[in-house]
């Protein structure tokens, strides 16, 4: 049953499908799980990851299907809410079908941002335990995180206090020697707090901490959650963490979480995060939630463990890249995909009319801001003019060697003529191409969606990555920036090219991933450069390193790890309601 989109807004068909939505003891039935295989937290539960895979560990995999988009307006094009339709166009079918996408952080959440659960009839449920926190998995990391800068000040100031005697006589420590000048690591907490971007611990007396500068991220940057979306089991969990730099000494030897012996407890802190926790659209096809948003100097997917457990579940598992093409599913090609071993067996490309006429020309497009009145009428001839990158991200997709299926995620405003332009453009460029209504009429309205989907599915691909593992970075980067983005030339600040160099030189770096860092916002490194421009050079300013994630981060632009918080946060809107206990106002940020 669809819900009347006009007359309710998300959070009032969220609450409203969540009157039948599957209890965790109704789940385990319904998937067919043992007893044990479930556990269960309130109104969701998370899956034994371990258990489930030693089960099911000889059946073959379902169908792989990963969900990207052409290069967004600042509203987003609606991927999340794609990726819920079309569980539910393939669930109206009497598929067998899940998937999973990334779980929100309560920075954007309490700030100015929804939650990327979808909308309308294609909804992630239960909302609010969705916006707030699940099972936990953010405060585990923040716990282990925030464990290893203890255990890093901690030491400081103890071979501060004592000298190399009496070092020498503490059986339990050697001195590391650690340089406070080269601190890798800052504390990190889940909302958005400028103010504590640069800070000063330690303040105070020799008792009270080792005094220098210091730093807070938002949780969901913490290279723990990059480790936990890439990790393959808790055996790998365990090694990656114990590989993180904290810090250098002296010297300009790494400082590792193994040296300062909290690799062990922060994996403890953090042993339940590898199960996946359950959801479900709102019309109850099951949606694991695992893995971090954030997409920039992380991979920005939904987990490997997800995916892998997905597979083995379902006959279609579908998931989400964060961002565009470009970016998302550059990242799920190159790198996600090269460490899971697992081949996708098509993508499905959302676009909108809305975004097409921005590239297309129209006029600027701002969060908060009412729509100018040409994305409201019908304007075609801006429209034929943005599907240029609407083939650029196709041609992204086929360089893969994967089936594109150009989904249009239709709005109530879109014109036939307009429609019929995106879908010769696709078309021409060698995709399928599919109208699909689920924002407002849920499965039904994604038929047309899922039945591309499912003849992509059929036909045979050949998946190829962009570059092998012994390409060395600049080689990458080059080829990347030439074949991805469509620039014409990459230029290296003097302090990337020595590092890149380094990093060059010495083989360990070439399993690393190339993790690039750029703005979502166009093709190129400029967020103001609509359409597909021509003719540009890319510029890498440094490279940050992530020795646990095994990821080097060429940056084409600043990034900050800790947003700040608006004049106007969402926080100021919640409360609850002390009759019944029912968290209300969250929902007004979508």
């Amino acid at each position: 049953m669809a819900y009347d989109v006009s007359k309710m807004a998300d959070w009032q068909i969220a609450e409203a499908a969540e009157e039948k939505m599957p209890t965790p003891d109704e789940w385990r039935t319904k998937l067919g799980l043992k007893k044990d295989e479930i556990l269960a937290y309130g109104k969701v539960a998370k899956l034994d990851f371990l258990k489930i895979m030693e089960r099911l560990k000889n059946k073959p995999d379902g169908k792989y299907i990963e969900v990207t988009a052409v290069t967004p307006t600042p509203l987003g094009e609606g991927k999340t809410t794609t990726t819920m339709g079309l569980m539910e166009g393939l669930g109206h079918q009497g598929e067998n079908v899940g998937g999973c996408i990334r779980q929100p952080s309560g920075g954007p959440t309490m700030n100015v941002k929804g939650t990327a659960a979808g909308g309308g009839n294609a909804i992630l449920i239960p909302h609010t335990e969705f916006y707030m926190g699940l099972t936990g998995d953010i405060n585990d990391i923040m716990n282990a995180h925030n464990l290893a800068m203890v255990a890093l000040t901690s030491r400081m100031q103890h071979e501060r206090n004592y000298d190399d005697e009496q070092l020498a006589r503490l059986s339990h420590m050697r001195r590391l020697d650690i340089d406070p000048n080269r601190i890798e690591m800052g504390w990190i907490m889940d909302f958005c707090a400028q103010s504590l971007r640069s800070i000063i611990i330690g303040m105070g007396g020799r008792m009270e901490g080792f005094l220098m500068q210091s730093k807070f991220g938002i949780a969901v940057s913490s290279e723990l959650m990059a480790i936990l979306s890439i990790v393959r089991d808790l055996a790998d969990l365990r090694k990656r963490l114990g590989e993180i730099t904290v810090a250098f000494d002296k010297k300009g030897k790494p400082i590792t979480t193994t040296d300062l012996e909290v690799a062990g407890a922060m994996t403890a802190w953090m042993r339940n995060t590898i199960n996946p926790t359950l959801c479900c659209t709102a019309e109850y096809q099951p949606c694991f939630v695992h893995a971090g948003p954030f997409a920039n100097i992380a991979v920005g997917q939904s987990s490997i463990i997800a995916d892998r457990i997905g597979l083995k579940m379902f006959d279609y598992h579908i998931t989400e890249s964060g961002f565009a093409s470009d970016i998302g599913f550059e990242k799920f090609w190159n790198v996600k995909c090269r460490y899971s071993g697992l081949k996708p067996n098509v993508s499905v490309l959302v676009a909108t009319v809305r975004s097409l006429k921005m590239h297309g020309g129209g006029p600027k497009v701002v969060a908060g801001v009412a729509l100018p009145d040409a994305y409201k009428k019908a304007a075609p001839e801006l429209v034929e003019k943005g599907c240029s990158n609407l083939v650029h991200h196709i041609n992204i997709i086929r360089a893969a060697g994967i089936n594109p299926v150009v989904c249009v995620n239709s709005f109530p405003t879109d014109t036939k003529e307009e429609v019929n332009i995106v879908r010769k453009a696709a078309e021409a460029a060698g995709a399928r191409c599919a109208v699909s209504t689920h924002y407002s009429t849920g499965g039904a309205g994604a038929l047309e969606l899922a039945d591309a989907v499912k003849e992509a599915c059929k036909q045979k691909n050949d998946f190829k990555f962009l570059y092998p593992n012994e390409m060395k970075l600049r080689e990458r980067v080059d080829k990347i920036a030439k074949v991805v983005y469509g620039a014409a030339s990459v230029s290296w600040s003097p302090e990337a090219e020595t590092k890149a160099k380094t990093f060059e030189a010495d083989k360990k770096y070439d399993e690393y991933a190339t993790m690039m860092v750029k703005t979502h916002l166009s093709l190129t490194h400029d967020p103001t450069i609509k359409g597909t421009p021509k003719g540009w050079t890319l510029p890498i300013r440094d490279i940050l390193i992530y020795s646990g994630a095994k990821f080097l981060c060429p940056m084409a632009g600043t990034i900050s790890l800790m947003p700040g918080t608006g004049s106007d946060p969402a926080f100021r809107k919640v409360d609850v309601d002390v009759k019944t206990g029912k968290v209300k106002g969250l929902h007004e940020v979508d």
